[in-house]
């Protein structure tokens, strides 16, 4: 049995209306008529009218198709008996209509409503002492208008419980879709906090225990040689802790703040040179234009982990850095004259570098739709060169820097 909705609700309480008017008529004709079996229709309607109330209050009905059948078949042969006495039983088949098509199964709900159709149409013939096609025509326009208010409600209940269960499925892809963006965006969220924290937090921390291993080295021959490493190592902390500061405020890179893209690549050359045994020259070609603040990020980013990698691996001795604006594009150059090495022999992720070094660099570069290509060769040094393409002015970003 299907669960009542409002609309279901609605129909069984006109169906309860339209019986109980059915019978008051029928019993109301007879007692007003002063008919001899007058107080016979009243008892069997009253009958009739308690057998119906009954079927609601008994739970197996609504569960079982045979209780069902059984409450039906009482039902019927009580009205057959109000039948008998009076003609004005016959529109009491009506709802009985309803009622079988509605608890039956679909094709026992049919015989039903064809059998409970025959009596109604031989009851009136036999009290009107003659068939008729008008006889027969109330009773059979009443099960087939019957038939058609059932079949076209069951129609539009399936037709609803399927556009539920769509739209259930619908609900439920849609989470599924809002899930998987979501663990897309904090796999995304934290490779770009992985590259962040290497090209700047490991960077300097790098840096800052070069430094630390120099003045050690320094101990105890050479003690202002260590003091002047272990200041450097504290003015690479002190940067480093502007840097973790920008993580949690999500600021601007400290070195951009209140400056352009040259003046805080020149002044990272100038730190790189003070900190490690390494000359570092910076070099502007063509006519600096503005650039949103992801791509100034990006373009220093790159710079920052290069002359690391230099720092650290290149063993080098000096390294030239290029800031160069080519119309529609941006780039910068980083080239050392170290040891090199073979660009195609780098292990998917290199010792000490947790994966996150020409790989993030890449990342950065395709990220902004630009590019980055390394060339170098065992004992030739290396050239690093980022390329990005110049969008429209960004009057945001303007804004942004002053």
């Amino acid at each position: 049995m299907n669960t009542l909705t409002p609309t279901t609700r609605a129909l069984a309480w006109c169906l309860h209306l339209l019986l109980a008017g059915l019978l008051a008529l029928a019993a109301g004709r007879a007692v007003a008529g002063h008919r001899p079996e007058a107080a016979a229709v009243v008892a069997v309607t009253l009958l009739l009218a308690a057998a119906y109330a009954a079927g609601p209050l008994l739970p197996a009905v609504g569960r079982s198709r045979r209780a069902a059948a059984g409450w039906l078949a009482a039902l019927g042969a009580i009205w057959l008996g109000l039948l008998a006495l009076s003609s004005d039983g016959v529109w009491v088949a009506f709802p009985l209509y309803f009622l079988q098509l509605h608890l039956l199964p679909r094709r026992g709900g049919l015989v039903a409503v064809a059998a409970t159709t025959a009596a109604a149409i031989g009851a009136f013939a036999a009290h009107q002492g003659a068939f008729t096609v008008a006889t027969a025509l109330g009773p059979a326009l009443g099960a087939a208008v019957a038939v058609a208010v059932v079949r076209g409600y069951q129609a539009l209940y399936r037709e609803s419980e399927q556009r539920r269960r769509l739209i259930e499925e619908l609900t439920a892809t849609r989470a599924d879709l809002a899930a998987a963006q979501h663990a897309a965006g904090v796999l995304e969220e934290r490779e770009r906090l992985a590259r962040e924290i290497h090209d700047t937090l490991a960077q300097g921390l790098s840096s800052i225990q070069l430094l630390l291993r120099a003045a050690e080295r320094a101990l105890p021959g050479r003690p202002q040689a260590a003091g002047a490493y272990v200041d450097q190592a504290r003015k690479a902390a002190v940067d480093n802790l502007a840097e973790a500061r920008r993580f949690v405020a999500a600021l601007a890179p400290p070195a951009l703040e209140g400056g352009t893209l040259a003046g805080a690549l020149e002044r990272l050359c100038a730190t790189v040179s003070a900190r490690h045994p390494l000359s570092v020259g910076f070099h502007l070609t063509g006519r600096p234009v503005l650039l949103p603040a992801s791509h100034e990020a990006a373009l220093l980013r790159v710079v920052q982990s290069a002359l690391s990698n230099t720092v650290s691996h290149a063993g080098a001795t000096r390294a030239e850095v290029t800031l160069s604006y080519l119309g529609e594009h941006v780039a910068v150059d980083v080239v050392d004259d170290g040891t090199g090495f073979d660009p195609d022999g780098l292990p998917a992720s290199a010792p000490g570098t947790g994966g996150f070094g020409l790989p993030a660099m890449r990342a950065r570069m395709a990220a902004l739709g630009g590019s980055l290509v390394v060339e170098s060769a065992p004992g030739s040094g290396a050239a690093l060169a980022a390329q990005l393409p110049v969008p429209a002015a960004h009057p945001s970003d303007e804004e942004a820097r002053r």
